[in-house]
């Protein structure tokens, strides 16, 4: 086996294991996918994302990301409003379920696209974990490569993202049916509500100490 496979087979598999966590971004793609909105949209933005920070980490700029404690906090601080403020939308929406809206539906109209792309890149750019695991974790072990097996490394960590992404979305629109009735809606926001306050309060607690 050639180092560059090696690298690529470590990229993916550690690439894998960061992502699989149910975060922000996870959470926010199983919703829209239940609801039929726009999932392989997100998930593309999610991907090229997290492909984006991939990059950054293994260029060797995580380390310098990771030592700016201002930028860092920034970023904590921020992640914790939006992620509240998402959080208590999910929990009113718990006492007022809508119906589910399925593709091709003409009964409801979705979300803009803009809102959409903002909402997923907030999710993703203002939650500090993201650049631990994907720039600073992933960075840090991708250095120990020269920049053949380095670049193989970051294509197994893209890769493992993109199947990661596109395989969640998929499998979200797939269990849509189950969650057609009231109650399955209001246990599907209950677990987003409390995923976003658990990173909110995750966030802050690190803040603090």
């Amino acid at each position: 086996m050639t180092l560059q496979l090696i690298a690529a087979l470590e990229g993916f598999a550690l690439g894998g294991g960061l992502i699989i966590a149910i975060g922000a971004q996870n959470a926010y793609l199983i919703r829209q996918g239940v609801q039929g909105e726009r999932v392989y949209f997100i998930a593309t933005i999610c991907f090229l994302s997290d492909a984006l920070l991939i990059a950054i980490g293994t260029a060797g700029i995580g380390p310098l990301i990771a030592s700016d404690q201002w930028l860092r906090s920034f970023a904590a601080w921020g992640g914790v409003l939006f992620l509240s403020v998402y959080g208590a939308k999910s929990a009113l929406a718990i006492f007022n379920p809508k119906p589910l809206i399925y593709w091709g539906s003409d009964s409801t109209k979705l979300q803009g696209s803009w809102k959409i792309v903002l909402t997923t890149l907030a999710l993703t750019f203002l939650n500090p974990h993201v650049y631990l695991d994907t720039v600073v974790l992933v960075g840090g072990v991708a250095a120990q490569y020269d920049v053949t097996p380095r670049t193989y490394f970051t294509l197994g960590a893209i890769l493992a993202s993109c199947t990661w992404f596109y395989g969640l979305a998929f499998f979200s629109v797939k269990v849509a049916s189950s969650f057609e009735s009231k109650c399955g809606i209001r246990l599907l926001d209950g677990a987003v509500c409390a995923i976003m306050w658990m990173l909110a309060s995750s966030l802050i607690k690190n803040e603090i100490a």
